[in-house]
């Protein structure tokens, strides 16, 4: 369990950002200025510099990485069930929403995201939600249906080897735990708990990443 401070911390940000749920997350050091910037993550500190102005408002939580670093090449189940991986994704700025059907916050959070992928996914953005539920595995996809999330493909992780590779990345022990990476794979930013991801704040902390106006 958490200890009551996380809990606090966690129960303040979840009912400013979404109303009717408390954040499933807590945190964790995740070093310190010291570490150099790996030659892949040498771009993404300009990049870096160009958003955390935007992590305000609806995404004020958004905590940008102080020395970008590659992101952990996750193993999950693509939409057709084959193994895909985060690396298969580069080319493209990536939000990757780790969720859970017994995750209040998360699935509130769902509709935002989706919109947020019709909006702005494409060929430069998309959004990888990865489904966390270990059980009863027919009932993710369904309430994903049942929610009218169109724009999500279905990425799942039945085996649970993502969760575990998110919390060291990230120091975020909990969902839902967000993770913005760069095109060449590289962390720049890390949101524990959940957002309006809808909103214009979001929006414009995704054009800047883009480098859009």
């Amino acid at each position: 369990m958490p200890g009551a401070k996380a809990t606090l911390a966690a129960a303040a940000i979840g009912a400013v950002l979404i109303a009717g749920g408390l954040a499933v997350y807590g945190t964790r050091p995740t070093g310190g200025n010291s570490e150099a910037v790996a030659a892949p993550c040498l771009g993404a500190v300009e990049t870096i510099t160009r958003i955390a102005p935007h992590a305000r408002g609806e995404v004020a939580a958004m905590e940008t990485a102080k020395v970008p670093r590659p992101a952990p090449d996750l193993v999950f189940k693509g939409p057709d069930g084959t193994d895909q991986t985060l690396a298969q994704l580069q080319g493209r700025l990536v939000l990757v929403n780790l969720w859970a059907t017994w995750c209040a916050p998360c699935k509130a959070e769902m509709p935002a995201l989706d919109r947020l992928a019709g909006t702005l996914g494409g060929q430069d953005f998309t959004v990888a939600a990865i489904n966390v539920d270990t059980r009863n595995l027919d009932r993710p996809p369904q309430w994903l249906k049942d929610n009218g999330i169109a724009n999500l493909a279905y990425f799942a992780d039945p085996g649970g080897r993502v969760l575990p590779a998110m919390q060291k990345a990230t120091g975020s022990l909990g969902l839902p735990t967000t993770m913005l990476v760069s095109a060449k794979g590289c962390i720049l930013g890390v949101m524990k708990g959940p957002a309006d991801w809808s909103s214009e704040d979001a929006k414009r902390l995704i054009r800047a990443a883009l480098h859009r106006d």
